[in-house]
């Protein structure tokens, strides 16, 4: 990828959910809820504090994280949809 996040920024992209519930019923595009998980794609150096320190993020590229409905502006990069956010906006890492 040809782009590199500033900052505290995030870029993710989102992991699709099921096409069928539990009972097989294939759920249409138009019923489908946003995916609230996603896969680190890329992440920028820190935020720098009131001492100009650059604080290191606690997310990697890999990590599986969960963020909220609304979080992050949806771009297009290189023909993917990613998502790019604050760390702040991720809730939390999905353990392997």
């Amino acid at each position: 990828m040809k782009f590199r996040p500033l900052h505290d920024r995030v870029v993710v992209r989102r992991i699709e959910g099921e096409e069928k519930t539990k009972g097989g019923i294939i759920i249409p595009d138009t019923a489908k809820e946003k995916p609230q998980e996603g896969e680190v794609v890329a992440v920028g150096p820190g935020a720098r504090d009131e001492a100009g320190r650059v604080n290191a993020l606690d997310v990697k590229a890999g990590d599986r994280v969960l963020f909220g409905k609304w979080s992050g502006t949806e771009v297009k990069i290189d023909g993917q949809d990613l998502l790019i956010m604050k760390e702040s906006d991720i809730m939390g890492v999905v353990a392997a």
